[in-house]
């Protein structure tokens, strides 16, 4: 039967009273770095009202204050101005100080509040924290992020969210201002739990293209041919077309996720295996092909470089060229 002009009216009301409330919440969030910024910006720019805490860097700060954010001086200020807390920073011990630490979380937040943490962090650490807070009359929901800050500021991340259904059903409309694809994978500690997963895929990948690409190297097959057999067939994906970029063309910015970071994950995916019982060798020859990178490299190296390092243990020169010149690390 067709919806009368008044039935479509009250539909219309009803659809802009629920679109008020979801961005009633007020959000705050704790993190600006290259993952954070994006996401932060795609939270006020969507509607909601914005309380973060700035950084020495004050480039995103400015921008946010720019796009009508409020900036706060603590986690206490962010956590008190706050329905809804947003956290995107390293890994565990970042988010325990921000929740446990003087001017913390903690001391700001509000009975019903929601804290979010986007960071891939140890699941153990994860479960010990949502006890903590719950504790408090505040939910906890992990919610870490796949992708990269290119699609963290065009709102396309994916996010992996753990979480109750009613806690999760109260966050999504926040999440969906910055992902465009979410997964409620259960409950909270299972979205740390599948983004080491997903990382321990990604990085175990990213260890194997790096190996053989020197080993290719060292029996007098270029990257560009071994590239051309790979690409478009059946061992091609995204992953490595964006991890070749490097190799191929001295990009950079390809993968903007530094070594560092994919040594910790696979340190937590390590504990994981371990609390859970289980051997984890392919697990642990990753983590140690990025070990010596992150030992010996500079703190501003990408996973892609990964190959660049391995192949130099070797004896093998896989540094890139772009425009003409030799890059460096």
């Amino acid at each position: 039967m067709a919806k009368t002009a008044a039935t479509l009216s009250i539909i219309a009301n009803r659809t802009d009273s629920m679109n008020t409330t979801a961005t009633s919440e007020k959000i705050g969030f704790v993190g600006l770095g290259l993952m954070g910024h994006g996401i932060a910006k795609n939270i006020v720019d969507k509607g909601y009202s914005l309380t973060f805490l700035g950084r020495k860097n004050r480039k995103p700060a400015e921008d946010l204050l720019g796009r009508g954010a409020h900036e706060a001086s603590t986690s206490r200020d962010v956590a008190a101005a706050s329905d809804i807390v947003f956290i995107c920073v390293t890994g565990s011990r970042e988010v325990e100080a921000i929740i446990r630490g003087p001017g913390g979380l903690k001391e700001g937040l509000k009975k019903g509040a929601v804290v979010v943490d986007c960071s891939t962090s140890d699941p153990v650490s994860t479960v010990a924290l949502a006890a903590e807070l719950n504790a408090l009359g505040v939910d906890y929901v992990d919610a870490p992020l796949s992708r990269t800050p290119k699609e963290a500021w065009e709102g396309t991340l994916d996010a992996m969210v753990g979480a109750p259904d009613a806690v999760f059903a109260r966050v999504k409309p926040v999440i969906d201002t910055w992902a465009g694809r979410i997964v409620h994978i259960g409950d909270t500690g299972d979205g740390h739990r599948m983004k080491l997963l997903n990382n321990f895929i990604s990085l175990g990948y990213a260890a194997i293209y790096s190996e053989a690409l020197a080993l290719a190297e060292k029996v007098g097959i270029s990257p560009p041919r071994f590239d051309s057999v790979i690409r478009n067939g059946r061992m091609d994906c995204g992953f490595y077309q964006t991890f070749m970029r490097w190799t191929l063309e001295g990009d950079r910015d390809a993968h903007k996720f530094t070594i560092a970071n994919a040594f910790k994950d696979l340190t937590y995916l390590e504990s994981m295996a371990g609390a859970a019982g289980i051997a984890n060798p392919l697990g642990n020859a990753t983590k140690n092909s990025f070990a010596g990178a992150h030992a010996t490299g500079p703190a501003e190296q990408f996973v892609p470089m990964l190959a660049t390092h391995i192949a130099r243990v070797n004896g093998v020169d896989l540094m890139p060229m772009k425009d003409g010149k030799k890059q460096t690390i």
